[in-house]
């Protein structure tokens, strides 16, 4: 029987489909980008998303109203859209649970609907982040076993790692680098056209899939090791009296030096990648030092600032107990609504075991999402809960950018205790106010 397998031009002249399964921060963008040059479907078992979208509303922040509308993308939450489509795209979350071990429920969930509903000849191309062997270990099996198709001779696979920097509206999908990597080369080829079309950056072909894997999840592990170090280096320097911001101006006048700066680590990729890596890494008898290290550090930063303000309520002689504090941020990155895997929630745990009335206010945070996920009841307002012993600014939002010490001494008990996270203010205009920077 004649295994026929789509190729560019079918796309490109609109005989075939593209599907993209989860319209998230990654899957949207992407399924908008792709939309400008052929058909695309896109699929989320929330139903609720598949309306908002329809009507050109993107929770997200990511794609504006217009765009969406425009695009001519197919939103369906019905499954059985996705057979029409002979390249599947899979964009949903990868990530850890409470023990730090890859969760791939979401993704063993997406693949086992594609698989129900996949025709012959379909490709399926992976973009969520996973560790080495992941697509051909674990997702193949399961395509073959909900569809009865054989892999190689009915379907194919590739994988493209994602790269979206959410919040950021200079490094759009359409201007990163995509790496793709397919089964076969003619696979690689098609992805490299696909993605090539819409890709104004240009494509990377990796030479096999766990190469373009492993690409994608030592990309944050690196950028977490580096902060880590600067966030050792911040706890050794607050023992010595020393400002971290002013040894990294100075250090950063050197032409080689690489300026990271101290903070919370957290979100769906720095924060959750290294567990991919060392997960893998252990199972096959290799215990990773470094990287663990580097996450051991990260994870404790906001156990630390908690700390440090608790100290710094007490030397400025404050009841600790029921006192109250603002703490202002809860995104895990400044001007985005993206709470998840946020750090910031472990100063609001850690205050709370203190005996502390931790309050928080995000401007651009959904309260229902956070009391979903955390909880929480934030409050609508720095104003609402006032006065507070201690204020703590843990998200370097637009709003808080020119917050001046007036403000602070509006909404505190008396003199201001500021906890600065990201080292936002200067410490001569803060010179009335009892200033922490991290």
């Amino acid at each position: 029987m004649k295994r026929d397998f789509p190729e560019f031009k079918d796309f490109k002249e609109g005989k075939e489909k593209i599907g993209v399964v989860g319209l998230g921060y990654v899957g949207l963008p992407l399924a908008v980008a792709l939309s400008k040059a052929f058909k695309v479907v896109g699929f989320d078992i929330d139903e609720g998303r598949v309306r908002e979208l329809k009507e050109g509303y993107d929770r997200t922040g990511e794609v504006e109203g217009e765009r969406i509308k425009s695009s001519g993308i197919e939103f369906t939450s019905s499954p059985e859209s996705l057979k029409e489509c002979r390249l599947i795209v899979v964009t949903v979350p990868t990530p850890i649970d409470k023990h730090k071990i890859p969760d791939l429920r979401p993704l063993k969930s997406a693949t086992r609907t594609i698989g129900r509903n996949m025709s012959k000849g379909t490709v399926v191309v992976y973009e969520s982040t996973v560790y080495p062997g992941v697509t051909e270990e674990i997702c193949v099996p399961i395509l073959e076993e909900e569809s009865g198709l054989k892999y190689l001779e009915d379907f194919k696979v590739g994988y493209s790692p994602e790269r979206v920097n959410p919040g950021d509206k200079n490094h759009t999908v359409e201007k990163i680098v995509k790496v793709v990597s397919g089964c076969d080369s003619e696979t690689t080829g098609l992805l490299a056209g696909i993605y090539g079309e819409v890709i104004e950056a240009g494509v990377h072909r990796a030479p096999n899939i766990k190469t373009a894997e492993a690409a994608k999840v030592i990309e944050n592990t690196q950028r977490d090791l580096n902060i880590a170090l600067i966030n050792e280096l911040a706890l050794i320097f607050h023992r010595l009296g020393i400002d971290t911001r002013d040894v990294l101006e100075a250090a950063s006048t050197k032409w080689n030096f690489l300026k990271f700066e101290p903070g919370l680590v957290g979100g769906h990729c720095i924060g959750v990648d290294p567990y991919y890596l060392t997960f893998k890494a252990q199972e096959i008898g290799y215990h990773p030092e470094v990287i663990l290290a580097g996450r051991r550090i990260n994870d404790y930063m906001g156990k630390f600032v908690a700390e440090s303000t608790v100290k710094l309520m007490i030397k400025e002689g404050k009841q600790i107990l029921n006192s109250k504090v603002l703490i202002m941020g809860i995104t895990f990155k400044e001007n985005i609504k993206d709470i998840r895997n946020s750090r910031v929630i472990d100063i609001y745990r850690e205050l709370e075991s203190f005996g502390v009335k931790p309050y928080i206010y995000d401007p651009h945070a959904d309260h229902e999402e956070v009391k979903r996920e955390y909880g929480i009841e934030m409050i609508k307002s720095p104003e609402e809960m006032a006065p507070y012993d201690a204020v703590v600014v843990a998200v370097k939002h637009r709003e808080f950018l020119n917050l001046k010490p007036d403000f602070f001494k509006g909404i505190s008990v008396s003199k201001p205790i500021v906890v600065d996270v990201k080292g936002i203010y200067d410490r001569n205009t803060f010179k009335d106010v009892v200033l922490w920077r991290l």
